[in-house]
């Protein structure tokens, strides 16, 4: 394997288009298709295009595939990857090249073919549209537009190499290339429906009239207005230069970065002083307007270069690398404000930077056009986020085409740096991998399902919500989820970081939904459940009445089996019944949820501390779980003073002590969800004016959750960040600043003391920094304890002591709702294991689903504000996943149909793949499924090269091929049945010789 990928050559790309299409109804995997037949094209160039978008001059430009994929889901202007001198061997890229997780990364700035190649991918992908145009009905034949790019100095622009280029793509008739197109098309006239001859005789070879320069950073005005000045008098192109952000000057590009949230990014002030200064672009752009008017061309500015930062965090390999995507729209657009301001809005420009399904309608309406976009087809959705795009376009207003805005620009200049879409969270995109390896088969999983601690079968209670089947839906929950009304409040969910979702606009309100299911079917299930009418005699014992011990209650409850909870307070929720505050989760939302545990008939001892597992043991519990609390304070060093402790603050407003006396400024030490709710309730004391709530690293790494962090903002609590307490007297907390050094164990920046000292005013003074588990008890019964830690077996709760087991905060010390019903179930069931007890839950939900459904979702940005809608954004990864072959712009990830598998399988071709990585970031496994799927070779030196475990035939009849599994190579005839290959991976090989025999070439 290597990272070149190979071109395929005009009659293959013929065949796989004809026969996948006939046999899918797809053209490169794209499944839904943009059909324009408006007679209201816009005119550029002397050219048309039905709408005035496409993919910018990058990695969905650089193959024929790539730009008919990009037409067919609704592209009409495609500016090609930029050529250099430098190309193919010679060029050397680092790979992984692209990183589009969240804004855009990459290192790539040219194509990886050599340019004789490059020319000859753009030549078959012009004839291979005006083809598909007329056999398919996508568009008028003369309803698309090529631009060129070249890079990257006068020298190279001028020398033979890339001259050669350009006169062949403004004229190829006399190309070999364009001569093999028309003769093959010509002798396989008869493949087509709707193409004739004459037809084919009169396709133009006149494929560009327009070309975008793209300069280096550092490239001297005067070299920069040479090369335009080049292509507009000599070379008789329309011509658009690119300009780069540096523009805008370092000052205001740091400044607006870092009000943004991304002050994460690395660079300095090199490029702004080196790149073309914006005194200088001004009288350049007028003078090359002056010879463009001359010539009867047109001239513009390509709005705008990818911007450069460092490699500091270890994004791609490399020093340096270019940012685009979301980050880069607010310096674009301010660009193309000021530019616009400059000329009086008669300066032509063409946009990239950030451009998606949020703004580029308002980018056309302001008069700012042709669009190109990169980012995010990277993204999941991948090319069919086109026909979004396109849907946003083709409607508009023929008049907001005609002269650029300079106030429409203004204001989303002004819109851009407030918009939450542009800024940056608080808190960074969660890691979306699972810490599993991507199997050859079957791969296909629900992020959200594996994400959450207890395995919900999340897309199947979301689906049967968005079809009003609410008790459907809720006994989908209680199944595996005791506590809909308190995980659908409070629930950290874990879920919702792995939601592909995540990479369009937002998770699935995954926890709403669950709320919104209780709250609809719960008299009905409440109706229905009963406690087992057939009881065992075997009796377990639950040491506490808080989620853990719960959870464990209704799961062996459940079973038929006798179970006791003993908790000592006077009821029972534990900590979510007695600390967390009414305004977080109301006391009537947990009764429910307890008054559900009761229905599977336990005994309930209120009031009652039982502390001594012989006693237990001797009254005739076989089984005891205990699901005790973190109850204990860490405690906070301070010199002076002695704080309250969070817990029992709020336990006490819990009870309604609302004469708490705290003064007028009080002070939350502490950044977990524990500190936001403490800060919030003390803002709700009578008397309190101020509340502080005092962190010592960023907000960015606090542990709460972003939406508590905000809600306690929105509160009125200040906080402070950097900040460590040293001691508290006369009514001052004195701290120590800190600052942040590099990433430590915990994934977060450590915090380095620097010697400066504030004082902030408090009267008093709540810590907040954690709980831990009182571990005598473990010890005075006998259970192994370690570094305060109780020692169980992990699969299944079960401590050194035969039948007792440590669950919930207990076990992990404070831990979540979730996480505790975790360990309630690998407690009970292997209680029910032992007891040879079938569970009449656990099961496994078998909703009707429609797998076109969930494919007619993908690419489509979408938010609503009805939770019951939240069905029509959930992607359905139950059934579709494919998002290595969504991200792949190469199409090398290929989904095909197996007999005998309900979904799809992955297959990987070796020889579209350069190796990009954009698959690996995306792919929900931890893993590169460019590397880990089961890979089809083209040669058998790629095979033998190749360390990925896959397939090449051997023969033209189908039946022989050398397949390596693992490490080893195989020598196999299909046609034998007794071989010894795995069924799966026969089908799969088969079924590509049968179905899928494009693919070979």
């Amino acid at each position: 394997m290597s990272d070149r990928m190979y071109p395929i050559p005009f009659e293959n790309i013929i065949e796989w288009i004809i026969d996948e299409y006939s046999r899918l109804g797809t053209i490169f995997g794209v499944r839904k298709f943009v059909h324009i037949d408006s007679k209201d094209k816009i005119d550029l160039f002397g050219e048309h295009m039905e709408v005035p978008f496409g993919p910018a001059a990058g990695p969905h430009t650089q193959l024929t595939q790539n730009i008919i994929a990009s037409y067919v889901a609704g592209c009409r202007f495609f500016e090609l990857k930029t050529v250099q001198t430098l190309d193919g061997e010679d060029l050397c890229v680092n790979k992984p090249c692209i990183n589009a997780r969240d804004e855009g990364y990459n290192v790539e700035w040219s194509t990886e073919l050599t340019v004789e190649q490059a020319l000859e991918e753009y030549v078959k992908a012009w004839f291979i549209l005006k083809l598909l145009s007329k056999e398919y009905g996508f568009g008028d034949e003369n309803g698309f537009i090529f631009n060129m790019s070249v890079g990257y100095d006068f020298e190279g622009i001028s020398s033979p190499k890339i001259d050669a280029f350009i006169e062949g793509l403004k004229d190829a008739s006399s190309s070999p290339i364009w001569l093999q197109c028309k003769e093959y098309t010509l002798k396989n006239i008869n493949r087509f429906k709707n193409i004739d001859k004459e037809f084919v005789q009169n396709i133009s070879p006149n494929i560009c009239t327009s070309i975008t320069l793209s300069t280096l950073h550092g490239c001297p005005p005067e070299e920069i207005e040479r090369i335009a000045s080049y292509l507009l008098e000599e070379k008789h192109l329309n011509t658009f230069v690119k300009c780069n952000p540096t523009l805008l000057g370092y000052d205001y590009a740091r400044k607006t970065l870092d009000e943004m949230g991304y002050d994460y990014l690395v660079f300095d002030d090199f490029h702004f002083k080196d790149d073309l200064q914006y005194e200088d672009a001004v009288p350049m752009i007028k003078r090359l307007l002056q010879m463009a008017t001359k010539n009867n061309l047109t001239f513009g500015v390509k709005l705008t270069n990818t911007f450069p930062v460092k490699i500091a965090h270890d994004e791609l390999p490399g020093e340096e690398m270019y940012m685009s995507g979301r980050s880069l729209y607010p310096l674009s657009i301010a660009l193309a404000y000021k530019l616009a301001e400059s000329f009086n809005g008669n300066l032509k420009i063409s946009y990239s930077g950030g451009a998606d399904a949020y703004n580029i309608d308002k980018i056309a309406e302001a008069g700012i056009w042709p669009i190109t976009i990169a980012t995010t087809l990277l993204k999941n959705g991948g090319y069919e986020r086109c026909i979004q795009l396109a849907d946003k376009l083709r409607n508009l207003n023929p008049d907001n085409y005609a002269r650029i805005s300079p106030s429409a620009i203004k204001e989303l200049k002004e819109n851009a740096v407030i918009d939450p879409y542009y800024r940056k969270p608080i808190k960074p995109l969660h890691n979306n991998k699972i810490n599993k390896k991507v199997p050859l088969v079957d791969c296909f999983i629900s992020p959200c399902k594996l994400g959450c601690p207890i395995n919900q079968e999340i897309p199947t209670y979301i689906n049967l919500m968005g079809k009003g089947k609410y008790k459907d839906a809720l006994k989908v929950i209680i199944d595996r989820n005791p506590l809909p009304f308190i995980t659908g409040t409070i629930c950290s969910h874990p879920c919702t970081t792995k939601c592909t979702r995540n990479f369009y606009e937002e998770y699935i309100k995954i926890r709403d939904v669950k709320l919104e299911a209780a709250k609809a079917a719960y008299n009905d299930i409440m109706n229905e459940l009963s406690s087992p009418i057939t009881k065992s005699h075997t009796k377990v014992a639950v040491i506490g009445g808080g989620p853990a011990g719960l959870a464990a209650g209704y799961f062996l409850g459940r079973c038929g089996m006798n179970v006791t909870i003993f908790e000592k307070r006077k009821s029972l929720g534990g900590i979510v019944k007695h600390v967390i505050p009414e305004f977080r989760i109301s006391s009537d939302s947990i009764q429910k949820d307890i008054e559900l545990i009761k229905k599977m008939g336990i005994e309930v001892k209120l009031d009652h501390e039982q502390n001594n597992i012989e006693e237990l043991k001797e009254k005739g519990y076989k089984y005891i779980l205990l699901a005790v609390g973190a109850w204990n304070p860490v405690n906070l060093r301070l010199e002076n003073g002695n704080p309250i402790d969070a817990l029992d603050f709020l336990e006490n407003i819990k009870n309604g002590n609302k004469e708490y006396e705290l003064g007028k400024d009080v002070v939350v030490i502490g950044g977990g969800n524990t500190a936001m709710d403490t800060a919030r309730a003390a803002k709700r004391v009578e008397g309190v004016n101020n509340v502080y709530l005092i962190y010592r690293r960023t907000k960015k790494y606090m542990p709460a959750d972003e939406e508590e962090l905000l809600l306690a903002t929105e509160d009125g609590v200040i906080i402070k960040e950097l900040l460590s307490p040293a001691k508290f007297k006369k009514g001052k907390l004195c701290c120590e600043e800190m600052k942040l050094g590099e990433i430590d164990n915990s994934g977060r920046r450590k915090p380095i003391k620097t010697g400066n000292i504030v004082n902030i005013h408090a009267d008093s003074i709540i810590s907040a920094i954690g709980q831990n588990t009182d571990t005598c008890l473990f010890q005075s019964n006998g259970i192994k304890v370690e570094n305060n830690n109780v020692i169980v077996n992990e699969e299944t709760c079960e401590s050194n002591i035969e039948n007792v087991y440590v669950v919930g905060d207990a076990l992990r010390g404070p831990s979540t709702v979730v996480e505790s019903i975790a360990d309630s179930i690998k407690s009970s069931l292997s209680i029910m294991d032992k007891e040879n007890i079938k569970d009449k839950g656990f099961g496994t939900y078998f909703n009707k689903q429609n797998m076109e459904d969930a494919y007619v979702k993908k690419g489509t940005i979408e938010k609503f504000d009805d939770i019951k809608n939240e069905s029509k954004r959930c992607l359905e990864c139950n059934m579709v996943c494919e998002t290595c072959v969504d991200v792949c712009p190469n199409r090398a990830n290929i989904s095909i149909t197996v007999p005998g598998k309900s979904m799809s399988q992955i297959i990987h071709i070796d020889s579209l793949c350069n190796e990009c990585g954009n698959c690996e970031v995306f792919c929900p496994y931890d893993s590169a499924p460019y590397k880990d799927k089961f890979t089809l070779f083209n040669t058998e030196k790629d095979f033998l090269e190749s360390k990925n475990q896959g397939f090449y035939m051997c023969n033209n009849n189908g039946s022989e091929c050398r397949i390596r599994l693992n490490d080893e190579i195989l020598k196999i005839d299909l046609n034998n049945d007794h071989n010894t290959l795995p069924a799966d991976i026969k089908n799969i090989i088969t079924t590509v010789n049968e179905k899928y025999s494009f693919l070979m070439r």
